[in-house]
């Protein structure tokens, strides 16, 4: 393995059994802290070069080497510094700055360095934990190069006197292990344990001292610790002998233990000490030191010299340190010194808030995303201790997320339901970090979150159908009206576009073109009000989605009516060359009905609107016309000189903006010896007498109220418009009477409003019109009578039957009626 190698080359210079011993040492770490679920870890010596392979994490995780950087690897710290990176082209972990044990974890007996391998797509997180292992990289230091002893000549023999450890920050066999002193007749050296295991050592006296004979003695010492190669360092002793001083400083107890917790202010007491010395004047003045501190901790806790008070004297961190372990030196006047140990114990308070780490995030998330998608990891921990450093992690209960946590420390933020942009296209969440401390202590980070459009809402219509009307003749390309759909997605899945949809009639659908992108309907062909009245499309609103979605709605398109129909004459028959003869009695007196012009217009509405006048006569003043009935009546009875045969042309208009005309030339012939009907003039003065009786009652409403008849007109042309249906046939030729908009002295008495095949019958005729068109008379009549009115309407018929036209009389009802068939 490649941990394997560095170690070994790490060890270079150890011997033989002592590579062995470490390569067993390393082999069990490896059993007990190999690869395990979600986790891999790796034992490693401090101080490897940079670039150094701590291992390979494809091939550890199972993984191959691509799938690094295709899911965009990496490896980050969890709250240290980062000294190792990923190699993703090879796998490798590689070492990216030094690392020294002593400085990360100090005297910790275990220094262990988290990490977490990140990967994406999906969004994987393993846990990489390096156990950093001590090197012998520092040698043995006294802290004072030179030790100053003043003892009196009479000093009894085995006398200790505690000297300074050597401190080496390395740990087990790497720390200092002996200590040898120069070769001399006077002192030896013992060693002591301390708590953590260092050695210390104590100056004996073994043989007794004379000022006289040797006012000082110079002594070396060496500490030596137990690495391979070996490290040492050395100090040298003076011993200056003076006279006597025959009590030393005695503490009330060897080891003092205290407590106090981080934070405390400034000037905190933490213990007070207490050495006493039973001589007097100089050498019973005892003052108090420490006998080694380090830097650090020199600014931290501070001693009186006089009083023995110790006090805090600056920040206490005990997340830096739980415990510190201190040499007190109480020296006499007279330089004679005791030694005791001072432990304190630093209390841990609440005073970190949790930390919230985003390792990885993603700032968008599709709104289909299945519930427990990933959507960001977070590192969450509590530099705290006990209850201060368990930490909860929660969101808000009204969004559709929560956390997932299977790694320690680690929280998976995961969809906890179905998204829908349109509804919140975007979340802000707020992250609450709450420790178990007391108080507690709690940290928010709000990440933002926006869903991503999917098209999941098709294009709706405002309208489900619409309605146009298009005036016919109109030219090609004529606007019609405008559709118009929304789709609340967003993005290129709320662009839509416009069609006619494949479902119209395939001949229908060429009647209109339509703008894909603005739903403008325009026309694609001209249009004839008397060959269609109505069309249907659907138009199709399709969304720029992948796959696309669409919805449909209905045109309704009115062709109106414009008037484009001349009046057709249908009798009397307009044939070039001839012209059917009508005959009135010679006897016929004023008023005397004597033919009727039937004409119709193939428009609707008021464009269908006839009205007739005479405009060329062979006498004037003979036959006058009615206005809106088409029925030729006498003005005077007839004269001797009135020549036999009449000539009346007959001006045909209809009600059009732009009026058309058509005429029609009526040849009369004065009979004599045809009886006189009296239905045919008697109409006329009932006729004038309606008449005269509607203007009297038109004139008295109108001075009743003119607002009432504005208001009952409005209402009656309303109903006319809705009833101004007029069907055409497909097969007919024949252009058609309109019901609904008949002049008011119609009456439909067939009720059907058209002409229809040859089996369908439309009647019209004005109020009272055909009391005097060839009906019978309701009186008993002479057998002559009757005899003269059949052979009349035999003739009439015979003339008529040149152009497919008949005339017959219905005798059912009271009123006969022509029927055009």
């Amino acid at each position: 393995m490649s941990t394997a190698n560095l170690f070994l080359k790490a060890c270079l210079k150890m011997d033989h059994r002592t590579n062995l011993k470490w390569w067993l040492h390393f082999l069990l770490l490896a059993l007990l802290f190999g690869v395990s679920s979600g986790e891999v870890r790796y034992v490693l010596p401090e101080e490897m070069q940079r670039g150094s392979v701590i291992g390979n994490v494809a091939r550890d995780l199972g993984m191959k080497v691509p799938e690094l950087n295709a899911r965009r690897a990496r490896v980050v710290a969890e709250g240290t510094r980062q000294l190792c990176e990923l190699d993703a082209a090879s796998g490798n972990l590689l070492i990216s700055q030094r690392i020294d044990r002593e400085e990360l974890c100090a005297q910790a007996s275990v220094c262990t360095l988290q990490y977490q391998l990140l990967l994406e797509d999906p969004l994987q997180a393993y846990s990489l934990v390096l156990d950093i292992t001590d090197i012998n990289d520092n040698s043995p230091v006294f802290a004072a190069g030179e030790i100053k002893l003043d003892l009196v000549e009479s000093t009894v023999l085995g006398r200790r006197f505690p000297l300074e450890s050597a401190h080496d920050p390395d740990l087990g066999t790497n720390s200092v292990r002996e200590y040898k002193l120069s070769p001399n007749h006077h002192f030896a050296l013992e060693m002591s344990t301390q708590i953590n295991g260092n050695a210390y050592l104590e100056l004996v006296l073994k043989k007794p001292l004379d000022r006289e004979a040797q006012a000082e003695h110079v002594l070396k010492i060496n500490g030596i610790d137990g690495g391979n190669p070996v490290r040492s360092g050395t100090a040298s002793i003076y011993v200056r002998v003076l006279d006597a001083n025959d009590n030393v400083p005695v503490f009330s107890q060897r080891v003092y233990k205290a407590s106090v917790h981080e934070n405390s202010p400034i000037g905190t007491l933490i213990a007070t000490l207490n050495a006493t010395d039973f001589d007097e004047g100089v050498y019973g003045e005892v003052s108090y030191s420490f006998s080694h501190l380090s830097d650090k901790m020199g600014g931290v806790i501070e001693i009186n010299p006089l009083s023995g008070e110790v006090r805090v004297a600056g920040p206490i961190d005990y997340e830096e340190a739980s415990t510190h372990e201190l040499d007190v030196q109480a020296k006499d006047g007279g330089g004679q010194s005791s030694h005791c140990k001072l432990v304190i114990e630093v209390i841990d308070v609440n005073d970190n808030k949790p930390v919230i780490e985003v390792k990885s995030a993603s700032a968008n998330v599709a709104e289909d995303s299945k519930p427990g998608t990933m959507v960001a990891l977070m590192n969450v921990y509590d530099l705290d201790t006990g209850n201060s450093g368990r930490v909860t992690c929660t969101i808000a209960d009204d969004v559709p997320f929560k956390f997932v946590s299977e790694v320690k420390n680690y929280y998976m933020l995961v969809t906890d339901g179905m998204l829908d942009r349109e509804f919140q296209p975007e979340f802000n969440i707020t992250v609450t970090a709450t420790d178990a401390g007391s108080p507690s202590l709690s940290t928010i980070k709000v990440l933002t979150i926006v869903v991503n459009d999917i098209n999941d809402n098709p294009p709706t219509f405002t309208q489900r159908e619409y309605n146009a009307n298009l005036l016919e003749n109109q030219p090609v390309g004529t606007f019609v009206m405008k559709v118009k759909a929304e789709d609340i997605d967003d993005g290129s899945n709320a662009k839509t576009l416009y069609q006619i949809s494949r479902d119209t009639n395939s001949e229908v659908s060429s009647f209109l073109t339509i703008n894909s992108e603005t739903g403008e309907l325009f026309t694609s062909r001209l249009f004839d009000y008397e060959q269609s009245v109505h069309f249907q499309i659907k138009v199709t609103a399709r969304d720029g989605g992948s796959p696309p979605l669409s919805s449909t709605c209905t045109v309704n398109v009115f062709i109106k009516d414009q008037n484009d129909n001349t009046p057709v004459v249908l009798y009397p028959v307009q044939t070039p060359g001839f012209i059917a003869e009508d005959v009135v009695p010679v006897e016929a007196p004023r008023g005397y009905l004597v033919t009727k012009v039937v004409a119709v217009d193939a428009d609707s509405g008021h464009n269908a609107w006839l009205s007739y006048r005479i405009i060329k006569a062979t006498q004037h003043n003979l036959f006058m016309v009615g206005l809106h009935t088409g029925e030729i009546r006498t003005v005077r009875p007839f004269m001797e000189d009135d020549e036999s045969k009449q000539s009346v042309v007959v001006l045909v208009t209809d009600n059009g903006p732009d009026t058309l005309s058509a005429t029609a030339t009526v040849s009369i012939v004065i009979g004599d010896g045809l009886p006189v009907l009296n239905e045919l003039f008697e109409f006329a003065d009932d006729s004038q007498d309606g008449d005269n009786l509607t203007l009297y009652l038109i004139i008295a409403l109108a001075a009743v109220s003119f607002l009432l008849i504005l208001l009952i007109s409005g209402v009656f042309y309303f109903k006319l418009c809705r009833r101004g249906y007029v069907y055409r046939s497909t097969t007919a030729s024949l252009p058609v009477f309109p019901t609904a908009y008949c002049p008011p002295s119609f009456t439909d008495f067939s009720r059907c409003g058209t002409l229809l095949k040859d089996d369908r019958y439309d009647s019209f005729l004005t109020t009272g019109s055909w009391r005097g068109d060839f009906r019978f008379s309701s009186n008993t009549d002479t057998d002559t009578l009757k005899q003269r009115s059949a052979a009349y309407q035999k003739n009439t018929l015979r003339r008529a039957s040149t152009d497919r036209a008949s005339l017959k009389i219905r005798a059912g009802g009271p009123h006969p009626c022509y029927v055009i068939t």
